[in-house]
């Protein structure tokens, strides 16, 4: 069914500014598109806490790991014109990684957070790119490849910009301003400009009693020797929101968690990976590439954050072993949170492209009531409810 602008706004204004009004939201913006096309851009409240500067439908900001989705989409990209099959191993396209017992580990177990390489034994800097790199060369398996999942918070984007280095000869943040940002003219960079700096806005710690969700895993990321410490101190550094705010740390070319864009520059993108891979006369993806983003490849208890999660190739999937759908109901959905509340995804079904940002973080690894009571307005809208 197609979305009409006018009843689609006027469904989600009223749940948007209780967003401001019940829910401690400070700045935020939400983009609705559908068959590659705008269908509402709705910004609201400040880019700051001293409300001096409204956000607009231009303001970027930090979206956390919904930037694995992007990131994800570079390697996959970079994948088809090799004309490769996910089942090959990384070893092959990555010498130094075969070791330690990786030499079998395929590309589709490590987008899919099913290689064991979340946790690194070694303490290293998250802004020493090559140190990083090489201490995942010489890590061994956080468990048996293949056999379980967990999320690789913070190596995820180590592993898969170095993939695309091997393949494309380029650092992933260079191959996503080449391949998809500037033909599709997406203001979203992984590693900001210096003189982009004046529109983005400013992020925000949770704050303080919030309750964490799920309490398990934030108990865990707090308590020193556990595994979910471990594996977001993999590369250790970056541990407080308030560094992101610094200009040459956004700078910083981070695949995991340093994508900075707009709410309706990421609801594009995700338009075009809802549209059948294409979008204002370009073809960026292949029906066999679409179909590895919306194929679940893992699923069931996630090693580290503790509750079912699923995966496809790179982006996050719901799992009817959750209970919730955070993805708008359709089994072809697939997209990518990031922590605090943004949100974003692809509905190949219904042919739609989500996106949500904000910069007042909750202490949660899933979307919230914020971003999915949206969800939910408009899928009511389709139905006609």
């Amino acid at each position: 069914m197609q979305l009409r602008p006018d009843e689609l706004r006027a469904r989600l204004e009223p749940l948007f500014r209780e967003n401001f009004e019940k829910r401690g939201e400070l700045g935020a913006a939400i983009s609705i598109w559908q068959n590659g096309k705008i269908v509402v851009d709705l910004p609201g409240g400040f880019r700051e806490a001293t409300c001096e500067r409204p956000w607009t439908n231009d303001t970027l900001v930090l979206i956390w790991s919904a930037t694995k989705g992007l990131a994800s989409a570079c390697l996959l990209h970079a994948v088809q014109e090799a004309e490769v099959d996910l089942e090959e191993s990384v070893a092959k396209f990555w010498p130094e990684f075969a070791q330690a017992g990786k030499e079998a580990i395929t590309l589709a177990q490590l987008l899919s957070h099913q290689a064991g390489l979340a946790a690194l034994d070694r303490a290293v800097d998250i802004l020493d790119y090559d140190g990083v790199i090489e201490a995942l060369e010489q890590q061994a398996p956080n468990w048996s490849p293949g056999t379980a999942h967990g999320y690789h918070a913070r190596t995820f984007g180590f592993l898969v910009d170095e993939l695309v280095r091997r393949f494309a000869g380029c650092s992933l943040g260079k191959y996503w301003r080449t391949i998809f940002a500037e033909p599709l003219h997406l203001d979203i960079w992984i590693g900001l400009p210096q003189d982009e700096n004046p529109r983005v806005a400013t992020i925000y710690a949770p704050k303080i009693g919030t309750a964490p969700d799920p309490a398990k895993f934030y108990a865990d990321v707090a308590t020193s020797g556990t595994f979910a410490n471990k594996v977001f101190n993999s590369a250790r550094g970056l541990g407080t929101v308030s560094e992101m705010n610094k200009p040459d740390l956004r700078a910083v070319s981070i695949a995991s968690f340093g994508g900075i864009g707009s709410a309706h520059s990421l609801g594009k993108f995700y338009a075009m990976l809802a549209n059948g891979g294409e979008l204002e006369d370009r073809k960026f993806f292949s029906p066999d590439t679409l179909r590895r983003m919306t194929t679940i490849l893992s699923e069931g208890e996630d090693r580290v954050f503790q509750i079912p999660t699923a995966f496809s190739a790179g982006f996050m999937k719901d799992t009817k072993l959750s209970g919730r759908h955070i993805f708008g109901g359709s089994k072809a959905s697939f997209g990518h949170p990031g922590a605090g509340g943004s949100h974003a995804f692809a509905d190949p079904e219904n042919k739609i492209g989500f996106a949500y940002v904000m910069n007042q973080m909750k202490q949660n690894v899933l979307p919230d009531e914020k971003s999915l009571m949206l969800v939910g307005a408009v899928y009511d809208s389709i139905i006609g409810r």
